[in-house]
């Protein structure tokens, strides 16, 4: 345990020990630890500053370079529980009945709370306006079937009892859903409508990212069709057959077209024409449409989420 000087008050904190191996022999400890551990490059850095990574029992500098032998402790503070309270933020409502609501999430909004983002989530949002919802992916996620990232916009579905949760589950599972994605990708893809099918992990060389260089990756299938050409861009309309986690931006990144502002995978966060810089503030990637069965009367449902403003002014620039 340590002691926080701004309160005097006593924090239990968990230990965790690395020892140095040859092979990570000359590597900056801020690149090791993350590799290691799984905590963010940002998380890393708060503790360095707080005292809390030692190498042989003594505070080093995040540029520190590791030797053969070198023990490395790594004190990681209890974080208090987190939380799921409502939060008055207005949501755009595609449907809604008493067992569903569908919304179009924006730009910027993490789906429920987790360490980095503890309030101002989809689901704050949510369960202010709804009071109830189902059960099952309780207590920060309950009614979660799918998710989005944070800087991803478009359609959602959220279950609002456990019989429309159980239902849905199954038919993300079984692949009854149908995904459609509208994305801006970099350059010209050569054919005019394909498939992309590569297994997807958790990267061999960072572990907080995902990519197809894989110890233990998934079958992860992406259908595309360019729906119009620009310069050094295509829009593109995108199905996933599967779900894996940011499976879009890595399998675009992996064929050279990577998603435009994708600071992750691809990188291309502004690109030049006729002597002027475009610039793209997220991922240009949007969830357009969804369809499933309604899952306590089973008709068909189909949920379009129009184009974000941000994506289509960036397709005028880019014309």
């Amino acid at each position: 345990m340590i002691k926080n000087n701004a309160s005097d008050k006593i924090l239990f904190v968990k230990k965790v020990t690395y020892h140095v191996t040859p092979e990570d022999k000359s590597k900056r400890l801020d690149t090791y630890i993350p590799l290691e551990s799984g905590l963010s490059r940002s998380y890393v850095q708060k503790l360095f500053k707080k005292g809390l990574i030692l190498v042989n029992s003594i505070p080093q500098k995040a540029s520190y370079r590791l030797r053969r032998g070198d023990i490395i402790e790594v004190s990681i503070p209890n974080e208090p529980p987190l939380t799921l309270a409502p939060e008055d933020i207005p949501l755009d409502v595609i449907y809604e009945d008493e067992h569903i609501i569908v919304v179009n999430k924006p730009s910027g909004m993490v789906v429920y709370p987790s360490a980095g983002h503890k309030s101002a989530t989809l689901l704050n949002a949510i369960i202010s306006r709804c009071k109830k919802l189902a059960s099952q992916g309780g207590p920060l996620r309950p009614g979660i079937v799918h998710r989005l990232d944070k800087d991803t916009t478009g359609v959602m579905i959220i279950a609002k009892d456990d019989k429309a949760y159980v239902n849905l589950t199954k038919q993300f599972r079984e692949r009854m859903v149908e995904k459609h994605y509208r994305a801006i990708s970099y350059g010209n893809i050569k054919k005019e409508y394909g498939e992309i099918r590569s297994h997807i992990g958790r990267s061999i060389s960072d572990r907080k990212k995902m990519s197809i260089r894989t110890r233990k990756g998934k079958e992860a299938i992406t259908e595309f069709k360019v729906i119009k050409r620009l310069k050094l861009a295509d829009i593109i309309d995108v199905k996933i057959i599967t779900g894996r986690t940011h499976q879009i931006r890595v399998h675009f990144a992996s064929i050279g077209h990577p998603v435009l502002g994708d600071r992750v995978y691809g990188k291309k966060t502004f690109i030049k024409i006729r002597q002027k810089s475009i610039i793209f503030s997220r991922q240009m990637l949007h969830a357009y449409s969804l369809k499933l069965n309604h899952p306590l009367d089973g008709r068909p449902l189909e949920f379009i989420a129009p184009m974000p403003e941000d994506m289509e002014r960036a397709i005028k620039e880019i014309a």
